[in-house]
């Protein structure tokens, strides 16, 4: 198995016209970007009523040298199981928007993923990452008590609104990986595993790995690996140190992202407390030969800096899997 490329996760910086972006990574050392369907660096509308956008969006990577292996649609995932309100028109296009009605907007969030594996396939990748949402995480503290009826209307839901999501992956050939995630319908290694069982495990959907996600909560990132060795699509890099003094908890105090009294928080690659070497070996137990992609989030440090360093720490962390044992010289 030969190194694994690293990419960039467009998502934090489509600000950026696409063209700058691109030459800033090919400079920083990257081998491809992860591009987001926001900004103008993947737009599915486009994408299905052009017939050259694809393609130029794929000689615009190779201008510069970058690969492509996955797309990401979080914003309007997120949209498709969750309770709408007011927060996500400031996430969503008009156009799935439209008038904020909840049930439309759920509707409208679910054709648009339809439309994103559609838009994947004309592209020419394999593999979507983003979001499903949840109608259950305001349910998490479990007070008033949940019955558990509730909880599994949720994953019902879930499952009625996603399958034919999938089956739309399915015939194109794509897979969805979610992105394990507070505010999810997966969120842990208990939740995911019910996420699979609510769609009977149908191989369209597994996860986008990402480390920063699970430390804080208490959970360990590699073995969320090795729970889901056949299910890791793809994999974010991405950090973030749990800064606990005896006056916040991992609850955050209503304190937003950036704030230092806050319990925890996201640390550029290698800065944070996540064992990468770690991640590294259960991915090769797992066998995973996909690309290691950066998701830069650091508001205490420069995002050129940091995503420049962080690249060549991802490539300085990654090793292949040993090939013989190393007591093999001893062997009958």
């Amino acid at each position: 198995m030969a190194r694994r490329p690293v990419t960039l996760f467009t998502g934090q910086w489509a600000d950026l016209p696409l063209e700058e972006l691109c030459k800033k990574a090919s400079d920083w050392g990257y081998d491809g970007l992860e591009l987001a369907c926001w900004g103008d660096h993947f737009e599915v509308d486009k994408a299905l009523s052009n017939d050259t956008y694809c393609a130029r969006k794929r000689e615009l990577l190779e201008k510069y040298d970058l690969q492509l292996f996955a797309i990401s649609n979080h914003l309007v995932g997120q949209a498709v199981c969750d309770n709408i309100d007011a927060r996500h028109k400031s996430i969503l296009p008009d156009y799935i928007w439209g008038d904020g009605n909840p049930a439309k907007v759920n509707q409208r969030a679910a054709e648009e993923m339809q439309n994103t594996a559609r838009a994947a396939k004309k592209l020419g990748v394999s593999v979507v990452n983003g979001f499903t949402g949840s109608s259950i995480w305001h349910l998490i503290y479990d007070f008033p008590p949940t019955p558990k009826s509730m909880l599994e209307a949720g994953f019902t839901q879930f499952a009625d609104r996603w399958n034919p999501i999938l089956d739309v992956f399915q015939e194109c050939g794509v897979k969805f990986a979610l992105e394990v995630h507070p505010t999810e319908i997966a969120f842990d290694v208990y939740s995911a595993q019910r996420a699979l069982d609510a769609i009977d495990n149908r191989e369209e959907f597994g996860f986008n790995f990402d480390p920063s996600h699970l430390i804080w909560q208490g959970v360990d990132p590699a073995e969320f690996i090795r729970f889901f060795p056949n299910r890791i699509y793809h994999v974010h890099m991405k950090d973030a140190s749990v800064t606990l003094n005896g006056r916040s908890g991992i609850l955050a105090s209503h304190l937003s992202f950036g704030d230092p009294r806050r319990g925890w928080d996201f640390r550029s690659v290698g800065r944070g407390g996540v064992r990468f070497e770690e991640i590294i070996r259960a991915l090769n137990h797992a066998k995973y030969s996909g690309p290691l992609s950066i998701e830069w989030e650091d508001m205490g440090m420069d995002r050129e800096a940091g995503a420049k360093e962080a690249c060549q720490f991802v490539k300085n962390v990654d090793f292949e899997p040993s090939q013989r044992a190393f007591d093999a010289a001893f062997a009958e």
